[in-house]
């Protein structure tokens, strides 16, 4: 799913002069004591993804971002984006090399974090930088897009606060959850080739190259969610919201203009918006422009993923509206 906020907007929020003082003075202070205490000294590349919950928040993310960023993943296990951006966040966490400190956040574990953050919809990954939270994006991304605003994250870490991150060793010994394996697959390079054309904004490339792989491997449920969310960003990327928008207010009975705005609600990260939108037009429709909107809402569940309680819900819902 396309990222609704993929830029580092949100400094401008932290940069007023003098919030942006305290906390760098504050970070400086924060660091000076841990040397005084002798450091935290070398860590192993393993310990650059931690878990964090409510109770380790305080230690892991707030305390640490005075001399790393901390990037905060929320996430869960029925959230089918989630298991497709977690990892390529965890191996660059890695790649980072201690310049960030990526934390993991189960939001079904963690609700008073979740609501404290004021998420809507997950996957959602916010940063931390001497003690101050920044939004980054929501949504599934591609990994170039990532790249972008890690790097900006690093650099306006460092220039504002004077954050320069973490020592690694790759020798240390871990201190918490084992280094991220990519594991090897048969599909593996037809799926790398559609993550680059979906980073080269390449859109009818990833989805030939999702294609490529479900007609040998029908149930590659990886190609599926890919092949589903590049299809969908292939239908918007030419839409001029606004009037989408407009049309699907002013026109409640077109059925075109209803499944268009729905697939910006999807794009937008308004999930329950978009099956809400759907389901309703079904109600007042029949024959094949009922037919229409049904097909495109099993799409969209798709996108989804099967164990979203959202698409649990909304699947309930159609069943209603048809029957």
């Amino acid at each position: 799913m396309q990222p609704r906020n993929m830029s580092m907007s949100g400094v401008v929020d932290l940069a007023a002069v003098k919030a942006a003082q305290e906390a760098k003075a504050k970070a400086e202070q924060t660091r000076a004591e841990a040397a005084r205490q002798g450091g935290v000294g070398a860590v192993s590349p393993a310990d650059l993804v931690i878990d964090v919950d409510e109770a380790s928040f305080e230690s892991e993310v707030l305390q640490r971002s005075a001399e790393v960023p901390v990037v905060i993943d929320f996430w869960a296990e029925w959230c089918q984006p989630c298991k497709q951006l977690s990892p390529v966040l965890e191996r660059l966490a890695v790649e980072y090399n201690g310049r960030i400190l990526l934390a993991k956040i189960d939001v079904d574990a963690n609700q008073m974090l979740m609501q404290q953050f004021g998420i809507q919809g997950i996957p959602a990954v916010f940063a931390v930088v001497a003690g101050q939270a920044l939004p980054l994006f929501q949504g599934a991304a591609g990994e170039e897009q990532i790249r972008q605003t890690l790097d900006q994250l690093v650099q306006v870490a460092e220039q504002r606060f004077g954050l320069t991150g973490l020592t690694v060793d790759p020798d240390a010994e871990p201190g918490g959850r084992p280094a991220p394996e990519v594991a090897e697959g048969p599909y593996d390079a037809l799926l790398e080739a559609a993550v680059r054309a979906l980073d080269a904004g390449d859109l009818g490339g990833a989805v030939q190259a999702y294609k490529n792989v479900l007609s040998d491997d029908p149930g590659n449920m990886e190609a599926k969610l890919g092949l589903a969310q590049a299809e969908l960003l292939q239908r918007v990327q030419d839409l001029d919201p606004q009037q989408v928008r407009k049309d699907a207010a002013d026109k409640p009975k077109d059925v075109q203009a209803q499944i268009a705005a729905a697939d910006l609600d999807l794009v937008g990260g308004h999930v329950e918006d978009a099956f809400g939108r759907l389901i309703e037009t079904v109600q007042r429709t029949a024959g094949e422009d009922r037919d229409a909107v049904r097909l495109r809402l099993l799409e969209l569940f798709e996108v989804v993923g099967a164990e979203d309680p959202r698409v649990a819900a909304a699947r309930r819902a159609l069943a209603r509206a048809l029957f």
